[in-house]
């Protein structure tokens, strides 16, 4: 592959090699394994419950612990948190968080294994201001950014202690956003700036990240990151995150999407999932998205597609650039990606529907549709004895389909065997199930290109699904196929309830298929054998959808995990205004418990709802604050007022 990607092999796994760094008596990084951390969510001064959190953390499979430190008085009683655990005889790495507090974080560098400082705000402070510097005048900033970091640089070299420079979208400085823009570029050149610093002081012992609450701007960052660095010899371990995921299966997803895409491509030596939920329960999806990759270089051989030698643009995996493809029907082109959801194995009832967004009422004899409601049901061999609503069309087999009476809403979908043979095919849209091990023969591509309004539905069998996947997408840019391209999901997990098999099955195909959708690729899911749990795997695909920005179907929530500076319950709260708004479809709401990452993750939300004090909330519109010291007991009325006031409020039974 070129030398200007951010990995060395699009198609076999490798991981990143990088130079290993010591946290306590935790190696990072080389050839070590990948470590899971989570961040507590206590008041770093109460001792004992910190303690006890930590505990069931590191009983739940954490190997780092990050508390927050914003001020001398919590730097200082890290020194007692750590001295309680070591009485437990739990040594685990402690990790102490730094954002505008330079003078905490040279005593916490002295007392814990690794301190954590962000860039955007670590020297500066965030105004939303436009600026403009000579080349004298920004070297100038440099050197006042060096006046303040340097001394925690010593500080660590002397006593040891690693440093993760962790960059987020939502804190850059104003000085980057006017070189940069709010863009991956500058999220890494906000690292870069520090990096060069603690270089120059001969300090090596740094882990790095890019944090966004949005996956694709996340994945976009570490990849120009790495690609950065590749050009300056640099080899630094990465701690891998989605910043402000939200809760639930949503925040799962999302985590699943990003993490999973850079997993992928063996970039990443450390991740944390930011979940609004107690930390423990982070840390078993951490484990499950990390242990995936424990043997992966063992995977099949990916072939090329015949004919093709990839010389495309490397640029496409660095923004987004949507596969172009030939519109067929409501496929490819403009078109919102499809759901196919599976009903084949059992003939289908008119109540099953409910589960996948079409419900019917019996006394008005009339469907209503959610905007979660699938737009397509694979019925296999067995005709449907009712009329489907109006917005969900069928798929049978091939021979089936040759069976039905009025084909207007219904459409064939052959197989390879019958493919290559069939002479009969609808004139409004045909559908071709394949695996990626297919398309090595130059016949079924050339039959592919000959047939007309063909959408092609892929699996791959391979350990390694997404590269597989995205090799195929690569050949058929190459090969100017421009044919629609539905992304199957067949994983099976043996020896696993049906609830771990579920959970495995959102985590595995939100990486598989959500890393291709944030590089432009897919134009629909189709979860094979889904009617097991209908409803659960169609809220998954629409999940994967929404967090890929590429289909909005819901209204969206960045909310952070908490931790020891938040102002206010943040999952009680969470799921009160979820109560509240989760009808408002396409609105992004951020709720955030402290000013840390608040204004700038907001950038990305329509409305904000931040923790300013206590008992008191800031309320946003964009970046823009609105109203100032809510009391928090009206704080969600008064955000939706807000939200009413900008005419974007829809009452539920409107």
């Amino acid at each position: 592959m070129t030398n200007n990607l951010f990995v060395e092999s699009l198609t076999q796994y490798k991981r990143r090699k990088t130079v290993p760094v010591k946290i306590g008596d935790l190696m990072m990084g080389g050839d070590f394994p990948i470590h899971i951390q989570s961040m507590t969510t206590t008041d770093t001064m109460d001792t004992q419950k910190s303690v006890e959190q930590i505990i069931r953390m590191v009983d739940a499979g954490c190997e780092l612990v990050r508390l927050t430190a914003p001020s001398i008085k919590e730097a200082q009683n890290l020194a007692e948190i750590k001295k309680a655990l070591i009485a437990k005889g739990i040594r685990v790495p402690l990790v102490a968080d730094i954002h505008f507090t330079p003078n905490a974080a040279e005593l916490a560098a002295r007392i814990v294994e690794k301190v954590r400082v962000n860039p955007g705000n670590y020297a500066d402070r965030k105004k939303f201001q436009v600026l403009e510097y000579s080349n004298q005048e920004y070297q100038a900033e440099i050197d006042r950014i060096r006046e303040k970091f340097t001394p925690l640089v010593k500080i660590c070299k002397e006593y040891g202690t690693a440093m993760r420079i962790g960059t987020n979208h939502g804190s850059l400085s104003d000085r980057i956003l006017s070189q940069y823009g709010d863009t991956p570029l500058g999220m890494v050149e906000s690292a870069m700036e520090f990096l060069r610093i603690a270089e120059d002081e001969g300090y090596y012992n740094i882990v790095l990240s890019m944090k966004a609450s949005n996956p694709q701007v996340m994945v976009q960052a570490y990849r120009l990151l790495v690609q950065s660095m590749n050009q300056n010899n640099m080899i630094y371990p990465l701690h891998l995150g989605v910043t402000e995921a939200g809760d639930g299966d949503d925040g799962r997803i999302k985590s699943a999407l990003g993490i999973g895409a850079l997993l992928e491509d063996g970039i990443g030596d450390t991740i944390r999932v930011s979940l609004t939920e107690d930390p423990e329960f982070e840390v078993p999806v951490a484990i499950n998205l990390a242990n995936r990759y424990i043997n992966r270089q063992e995977h099949q051989k990916i072939i090329s597609l015949p004919n093709t030698h990839y010389s495309f643009d490397p640029g496409r995996f660095y923004a987004y650039q949507k596969r172009e493809t030939t519109e067929i029907y409501n496929f490819g082109a403009h078109q919102v990606p499809r759901v196919i959801a599976d009903f084949s194995e059992i003939p289908l009832q008119i109540e099953q529907l409910k589960a996948i967004g079409h419900s019917y009422e019996p006394l008005t004899d009339k469907w209503t549709m959610t905007d979660s409601g699938a737009d397509y049901v694979y019925l296999g061999k067995h005709i449907t004895p009712f009329m489907l609503p109006m917005g969900l069309k069928a798929i049978y087999e091939s021979s089936t389909w040759n069976r039905v009476n009025d084909k207007s809403n219904a459409f064939p979908l052959f197989y390879i065997s019958e493919f290559l043979n069939a002479s009969v095919f609808s004139k409004t849209l045909n559908f071709l199930y394949l695996n990626t091990n297919d398309l090595k023969t130059h016949q079924i591509l050339e039959k592919i290109g000959s047939t007309q309004n063909l959408v092609l539905i892929i699996e791959s069998s391979n350990g390694a699904v997404m590269p597989d996947l995205r090799n195929a997408f690569l050949g058929f840019i190459e090969l100017d196929i421009k044919n629609p391209v539905v992304l199957a999901v067949n994983l099976h997990f043996k020896e696993k309830t049906n609830a771990e098999a579920l959970d495995l099955l959102m985590l595995y195909s939100s990486t598989d298929t959500g890393s291709l959708f944030i590089d432009g690729f897919g134009d629909g899911l189709f979860y094979k054998a889904s009617q097991a749990e209908p409803k659960r795997v169609n809220d998954i695909a629409f999940g994967i959808l929404q967090a890929a920005r590429t289909r909005i179907s819901k209204t969206e929530y960045i909310s952070c995990p908490s931790c020891g500076r938040t102002l206010f319950d943040l999952q009680e709260t969470t799921a009160m205004i979820r109560n509240r708004t989760d009808h408002l479809k396409g609105i992004k709401i951020a709720i955030m418990g402290c000013i840390v990452n608040g204004p700038g993750e907001m950038a990305d939300a329509d409305y904000g709802y931040v923790g300013s004090g206590p008992g008191k909330i800031t309320l946003y519109k964009g970046k823009e604050v609105v109203k100032k010291s809510v009391n928090s007991e009206r704080a969600v009325d008064a955000l939706i007022d807000l939200i009413k006031e900008n005419g974007q409020w829809v009452d539920i039974n409107a």
